[in-house]
């Protein structure tokens, strides 16, 4: 797993790495796109003014949220990640902290129509997933959604498959989803595939 010095020493490759891996259609990033630009849009489409962003990295997705105008609070573990991110978005609110110990406390107190993780939550133990879920729900304003957009698999049978057909390049220092093992912890949440190793949670409190 790399630490907040790895993600800082692996920020300005960052995206370029990404959307390698997500070209070529491989482990990890395959999807990855797809699955942003539709958290994208249903962000505008809810007309969601309001956004928080759980581990994002460089600002991709949020940058562009910001473009059109949304509200943006964030926190990362990375210093390096959110100068970059700061730079394309000077007026966001962007936090350093490491959430698998929970928000900081600027962020705890508002409340937001959408919030959003792509690609940071597999860093957290399925028992940290569960705990850090049920505690950012009561964040969303009535009718808002959280979006989870990561390495993830319906099944725990899929995921090992998948574990057994990547081979040595699968990192077992993460914690992916599998899906079916979360469903009795967190109600009303919707899973949509988009690669072989990727996906899309949409959870409403």
């Amino acid at each position: 797993m790399l630490t907040n010095k790895g993600f800082d020493l692996w920020a300005d490759g960052y995206d370029k790495s990404v959307g390698m891996s997500d070209e070529d259609g491989t482990y990890p990033f395959a999807g990855y796109k797809k699955i942003l630009n539709e958290i994208y849009n249903r962000v505008l489409l809810g007309k969601c003014n309001t956004v928080l962003d759980i581990g994002f990295g460089t600002g991709t997705l949020t940058t562009k949220l910001y473009e059109q105008g949304c509200r943006i609070w964030g926190q990362d573990f990375s210093g390096r990640m959110i100068e970059l991110a700061k730079g394309k978005m000077p007026e966001a609110e962007l936090f350093q902290g490491d959430f698998s110990k929970g928000l900081v406390d600027e962020l705890k107190h508002n409340r937001y129509d959408a919030i959003i993780a792509t690609y940071s939550l597999h860093h957290l133990s399925d028992e940290q997933k569960i705990q850090f879920i049920q505690n950012i729900l009561p964040l969303l304003h009535d009718g808002g959604c959280l979006y989870i957009g990561d390495v993830m698999f319906e099944t725990r049978t899929e995921l090992e498959r998948q574990k057994a057909l990547i081979g040595e390049e699968w990192d077992d220092e993460e914690f992916y989803f599998a899906v079916d093992e979360l469903t009795k912890f967190i109600p009303r949440m919707k899973y949509e595939k988009y690669s072989f190793c990727a996906g899309l949670l949409s959870i409403k409190p």
